[in-house]
């Protein structure tokens, strides 16, 4: 493991890239950046230890030097913020789970985990194309609407003062992730979805499998039946005994000739919760990190509460948790002067394009009242994040609250911050800090 000393005094590690399996979503798989033959310069680049702690200058040379990037393997890196907004709209890249495993088997590399498991997921809503995309999304909107995640504020302000509270009641020294960046999202969704308490901790348990799907196929194969006989069982009982819950308004959601089938709802089910899960915690547990690496910001947020909403954003686009997606070219199409052809794999790299000077003025610079900030952290166009507002929601609600009840808050001394190995995601393993009571 190597280590660096920041500024702060606390250390950044990250343990050496493994360069199979898959990455946090099914559909992610992190392989190919180290495929048959060995990774080219860039993607042995992306790989390192270095790239882990900070991956933005690696970014700046990117888009500086070779903005629409083709591997030896033939897989496309783009870097720049217009490029990729506008292949994010484009339809002629696709998202489709069967092309995307064809375009990897293409490539020599295993792909028996991938099939198996995304498999067995079924039709996830964010892994199809339109028409079907588009269908399941208008219906999903129907139910997932911006009134339902509002309605959850107050909800989420209580959630997040008992786990302050529980904090703060245990001493000064509280790891941010375990206390409350990860309980809070799976609290909040279990809610939404009026999961019983008794029945969370096994929620909590499959859910927490599907981030490492490749660390143990057998456990996360037996992770995905316990979540499809489980859900299952609520869309039974929610079709019999509706209440007022978000599988009770999808189960009831229609058009005039149009309804989710049982398995879109465990699909749409999916990607909420998932979406809700991940995202939220390390947006939560990025978002302090950052703040409290810009000790001047952090001032101005526990001065003026009503940048909170603002700071999200800014936050998101800082330090995004989604580094990387990935598309499959479905039509030969033109991308800053180079031709993508059918069948081509291409990693749209999002955390590069929230830091692109030609979009962002200062973008390496962290400003809570950033004007025109339109980041790419939550994509954009057809496949625009379903679960955004909800994780942004609770983001504004928890490091609003660490603002106004832990003014002093701190990072830990001497301590060691490990990233998480997957290069398409900005996960920390910890966050330890200090307050004063």
């Amino acid at each position: 493991m190597t280590s660096t000393e920041t500024v702060d005094g606390a250390r950044d590690t990250a343990g050496p890239a493994r360069p199979g399996g898959l990455a946090v979503c099914p559909a992610q798989p992190r392989g190919p950046l180290a495929g048959p033959g060995g990774p080219d310069g860039l993607a042995a680049a992306l790989l390192t230890p270095e790239a882990r702690r900070d991956p933005y200058p690696l970014y700046a040379r990117m888009r500086r030097d070779d903005p629409v990037h083709r591997s030896t393997q033939g897989i496309w890196y783009l870097t720049r913020h217009a490029d990729v907004e506008a292949a994010l709209g484009d339809l002629r890249l696709s998202n489709d789970r069967d092309r995307m495993t064809r375009a990897y088997s293409s490539l020599g590399g295993d792909l028996k985990a991938l099939s198996r498991l995304t498999e067995r997921l079924g039709r996830v809503m964010s892994n199809t194309d339109p028409p079907d995309h588009a269908r399941l999304r208008k219906l999903a909107n129907k139910a997932f609407t911006a009134r339902r995640v509002e309605a959850l504020r107050d909800g989420v302000q209580r959630i997040v003062d008992r786990l302050v509270d529980e904090a703060v009641a245990a001493g000064p020294d509280v790891e941010l992730i375990e206390a409350v960046a990860s309980p809070l999202p799976m609290s909040v969704v279990c809610e939404l979805f009026g999961i019983p308490d008794e029945d969370r901790p096994r929620v909590k348990s499959w859910f927490s499998r599907f981030g490492r799907l490749s660390e143990d196929i057998d456990k996360s194969e037996a992770a995905i039946d316990g979540y499809e006989e489980y859900l299952s069982g609520l869309i039974r009982q929610r079709r019999r005994e509706p209440g007022d819950d978000l599988i009770s308004a999808l189960v009831a959601t229609q058009t005039k000739d149009d309804r989710l089938t049982d398995s879109e709802l465990l699909s749409t089910c999916f990607v909420l919760i998932t979406a809700g899960d991940e995202t939220t915690t390390h947006l939560i547990s990025n978002g302090v990190l950052a703040l409290l690496r810009n000790p001047d910001q952090w001032a101005r947020l526990r001065a003026e509460p009503t940048l909170i909403r603002g700071a999200v954003e800014e936050l998101a686009r800082y330090d995004t948790v989604t580094q990387a997606i990935v598309r499959v070219v479905a039509e030969d199409l033109e991308i800053g002067g180079r031709t993508l052809r059918e069948g081509e794999l291409v990693y749209l790299f999002l955390g590069a394009t929230n830091r692109d000077p030609e979009r962002f003025e200062d973008p390496d610079r962290l400003d809570l009242s950033r004007p025109g900030n339109r980041h790419l952290s939550f994509g954009h166009g057809p496949h625009f994040c379903l679960g955004g507002p909800l994780a942004k929601l609770q983001a504004e609600v928890a490091i609003g609250t660490l603002a106004r009840r832990l003014p002093s808050l701190r990072l830990a001394d001497g301590a060691a911050l490990e990233w998480r190995d997957n290069p398409l995601q900005r996960r920390l393993a910890t966050l330890p800090l200090v307050h004063r009571p």
